[in-house]
């Protein structure tokens, strides 16, 4: 019976917290952390719906993946969630200043820390996905050699570091 009890408390729970994931984002402000594309689809590829500038102000529908679906003026479309801004944001600011507290993850006042993920492919997309040669091409484009990569470090200032492995799972 207590099973019964915790694990209905527990769907309950997971429910609420889906929901109001969900809802969160629903209606949430933002600007614009760069300039950037409303696209009509979340897909890097779809049909621009317009040109957006740094600053814009815009209202966060919802989220799908890397994108977020907003609504600027009479306009909704999706744009790249790195480059918004949740919250006011005044227009014309620092385009550094905005950039270096994305990726630093910090907003507001520094003390809360935020990152963001994005999970992949889904399902549906995993089964609709097929070999493309020209993408594997442009990806073997890519790879560098031991010393170009060494050339890179050295110009970046980095420095090998050792550490242990993780132990095995038990």
């Amino acid at each position: 019976m207590k099973k019964n009890k915790l694990g209905s408390w527990l769907g309950v729970m997971l429910l609420g917290a889906s929901l109001h994931a969900g809802l969160s984002l629903a209606g949430e402000a933002g600007a614009m952390s760069k300039a950037d594309e409303l696209k009509a689809e979340p897909f890097r590829d779809a049909k621009m719906v317009k040109a957006l500038a740094l600053g814009d102000k815009l209202d966060i529908l919802s989220k799908q993946g890397g994108w977020f679906k907003v609504k600027v003026g009479k306009a909704t479309g999706w744009v790249h969630m790195l480059s918004v801004r949740k919250g006011d944001a005044k227009k014309g600011g620092s385009a550094a200043s905005g950039l270096l507290a994305l990726n630093a993850g910090r907003a507001g006042t520094g003390k809360v820390v935020a990152t963001t993920g994005v999970r992949g492919l889904n399902e549906e997309e995993l089964k609709a996905a097929t070999f493309n040669a020209a993408e594997m091409a442009r990806a073997d484009s890519y790879v560098s050699n031991k010393a170009e990569a060494k050339k890179f470090a050295t110009q970046g200032k980095l420095v090998a570091r050792s550490f242990d492995y993780l132990p095995a799972a038990k």
